[in-house]
């Protein structure tokens, strides 16, 4: 599944953060490492475990102290991975989404597996239905300076909705 994990990853942010100046670029590659890195390590158990966001999370602070910016832009990358493990339903599997605590993996299975092809193929057609309404939302569909600024920095600038505020202070 591609466009599932897009479409959820980036509507998940926009309404739960509310953020346009977080890199929704790096929300995408994490929403999409986890299976990548299945493919890569055949199926190791940690990829759809917890402690692969968790891990991600300690790894961009710890490497990012004193640099704020950095860390702000990198935070997205294991955002996105908390993203994946949510709308793949890792959470399903308790042995495979608590590993290493959460006892033997032997027997768990890939979320994914779990799923017929009919609602694999619904799901990524919802995928589709939702990158096509960020790219509506959004303004990318009739600007190209929307487009542009996507694609340097990662912003998306929603025209309606829940928005980005500074607090003062």
């Amino acid at each position: 599944m591609l466009l599932w994990f897009v479409a959820t990853s980036l509507t998940a942010m926009r309404w739960f953060f509310g953020d346009p100046a977080i890199d929704h670029r790096l929300i995408v590659a994490g929403a999409l490492l986890p299976d990548v890195m299945h493919a890569a390590t055949g199926g190791a158990p940690f990829v759809h475990s917890l402690a692969l966001p968790a891990g991600g999370l300690v790894a961009v602070m710890l490497a990012t102290v004193g640099r704020r910016r950095a860390r702000r832009r990198w935070l997205a990358l294991p955002i996105g991975f908390f993203w994946h493990q949510a709308f793949e339903g890792a959470w399903i599997q308790p042995a495979l989404f608590w590993w290493p605590v959460g006892g033997d993996t032997a027997g768990a299975t890939l979320p994914l597996a779990t799923r017929s092809v009919w609602l694999i193929g619904i799901m990524e057609l919802v995928g589709l239905a939702g990158c096509w309404w960020i790219w509506r939302a959004s303004g990318m569909a009739h600007s190209s300076a929307a487009r542009t600024d996507f694609w340097r920095s990662g912003r998306l600038a929603y025209r309606e909705g829940p928005q980005y505020r500074r607090r003062g202070g």
